[in-house]
């Protein structure tokens, strides 16, 4: 090998690496999507086959651009492997369920609801609160709630329960 190619292929070879390091630099907030944690769970009976669970948790948009919900659902798998999907209650009646139910204790936070916007690279503390066809016992000795948070492009959150 000659010390000119040697020389040209080094060259070549830091072109490339600059060229792919300003490529991932300058796509790094594309990824739509949402990061999180589910921080607190509370369940309540509403009557002897249903029950109520108030999830508050807190996510963040890493993206560059807003996060537009579309849904917001969550499923409870339970010790036997089966999920069951909840039905969201909405922000109306979740004021309601505080104030009715003294057992699911204060509303710290907004419902994430339809069409409500994260910010670029912001980080909010929400809730939500679903109504399973199971009673509080089964809850309570549930696996774990997995909150879905689907955006209106299409790309869904999944955040589990630790």
């Amino acid at each position: 090998m000659s010390k000119n190619f040697l020389t040209a292929f080094v060259i070549g070879i830091g072109v490339i690496a600059i060229a792919v390091t300003a490529t991932l630099y300058l796509n790094r907030g594309a990824r739509i999507g949402l990061t999180g944690q589910i921080l607190k769970v509370r369940t309540a009976p509403l009557d002897e086959n249903s029950s109520v669970a108030v999830l508050d948790f807190r996510i963040h948009n890493p993206a560059s651009k807003a996060f537009v919900v579309r849904t917001v659902t969550v499923a409870m798998d339970d010790p036997d492997g089966k999920q069951y999907d909840g039905a969201t209650v909405s922000e109306t009646d979740a004021k309601r369920l505080f104030e009715f139910i003294p057992l699911l204790g204060q509303k710290f936070n907004e419902t994430l609801v339809m069409r409500d916007k994260i910010a670029p690279d912001a980080t909010e503390d929400r809730m939500v609160a679903v109504r399973f066809e199971a009673p509080e016992a089964r809850i309570d000795a549930r696996k774990r709630f997995v909150l879905k948070i689907e955006d209106v492009d299409g790309p869904v959150t999944e955040i589990p329960e630790k």
